[in-house]
């Protein structure tokens, strides 16, 4: 019988692993914790990661995986194809199988892995033959949250953070888009992540610009970089626009690819933004952070001093909404002469720089 909250101790060695977690590129990241813990626990095992070709780059160099095996779905493009591609990912056998996400395609491998332990949230009645044990979550820091999937296997999440292994190259290919911009390496920045799919989870452009335009004269030596994403150019250009120090603020010609924006974020002194992936790059790179939130509650906050969110006290909120019909308030009302004390103070204290 699949159990639930009992220690599992196994009577086969484990040698083989396989982690599913195929998005979004932030819960990947937050599910490194989990690979640290499992490294930790069997450490002569092979770690294998099946995630999507997309989020490889939070993946890439984690001296706890031994092999990734990501989702092109270019490359797939019937289910033929899939199932072949499944089977090939598990045809080396798999001990244990830990799945954080039971989607479909996450869901055919742990059936084909046939391993004699696969681990998971408590599924719902229809797939509960795909797993032999499963454990029930108690609200907690996203990677805390995902870590209590381990406690069968007597692993419990003490304080870990996401971690990103970024190379000497990549570090110096961050050192010289700085240079280039403009921002010497004496010279203290802040990287602003002003977008987002969903507006409930993106404060306004306005309020960006004039929180910027605060600190910039607060600080007269800060400077401001903003990155972006895939046609989200244009945007942040508006955001720059709209501010009285340009001169301070900079944009990226090109869009950074995500280990570069990881490996300046990790030469900022600060990182300030909405709900998003660059949060946890910031979180698993020792950057301060402060996060805006709209419509996401306060558990995707690592728990440190160093680790600021920010929110209105709207009654609706956190909704966890993509759409608002109330005009979201909860950020509109969440106002920069509000964030800005809790920004500078915290520039002072926990600045990298």
């Amino acid at each position: 019988m699949p159990q639930e909250r009992t220690a599992l101790l196994p009577a086969i060695p484990i040698k083989r692993i396989l982690v599913c977690q195929l998005r979004q590129i932030g819960d990947v990241l937050l599910s490194t914790p989990s690979v640290e813990l499992l490294a930790q626990r069997f450490p002569d095992s092979e770690i294998h990661f099946f995630t999507e070709k997309k989020c490889l780059p939070m993946l890439e160099g984690n001296p706890h995986i031994h092999t990734l095996w990501p989702i092109d779905k270019k490359a797939l493009p019937t289910l033929l194809h899939e199932l072949a591609y499944y089977r090939r990912v598990t045809q080396g056998g798999f001990d244990l199988v830990v799945d954080f996400q039971q989607l479909p395609r996450c869901r055919w491998v742990v059936a084909f892995s046939r391993a004699p332990i696969r681990l998971s949230f408590p599924p719902p009645w229809y797939l509960r033959p795909l797993y032999t044990h499963w454990q029930a979550y108690t609200p907690a820091y996203a990677a805390a949250y995902k870590a209590q999937i381990l406690q069968p296997l007597g692993i419990f999440w003490n304080g870990e953070k996401p971690r990103l292994y970024l190379t000497e190259k990549e570090w110096q290919t961050a050192d010289n888009l700085l240079e280039n911009l403009g921002i010497a390496g004496t010279q203290r920045f802040i990287t602003i992540d002003a977008t987002h799919r969903h507006a409930t989870r993106r404060w306004p452009a306005e309020h960006y610009a004039r929180l910027i335009d605060l600190l910039a004269t607060h600080d007269e030596t800060l400077h401001f970089l903003l990155p972006y994403g895939p046609g989200e150019k244009d945007e942040v250009c508006r955001l720059k626009a709209l501010c009285a120090c340009q001169n301070r603020v900079h944009v990226p010609q090109d869009m950074l690819s995500l280990r570069t924006m990881a490996a300046v974020i990790g030469r900022a002194a600060m990182h300030l933004g909405n709900c998003s992936s660059p949060r946890h790059i910031a979180v698993a790179l020792d950057t301060p952070t402060i996060t805006i939130l709209g419509a996401t509650s306060g558990g995707w906050t690592f728990p440190a001093p160093m680790h600021l969110h920010l929110h209105s006290q709207d009654a609706c909120r956190p909704c966890n909404k993509n759409t608002c019909t109330r005009g979201i308030t909860c950020l509109a009302k969440l106002t920069p002469e509000d964030v800005f004390p809790a920004a500078a103070k915290h520039l002072t204290v926990f600045s990298k720089k």
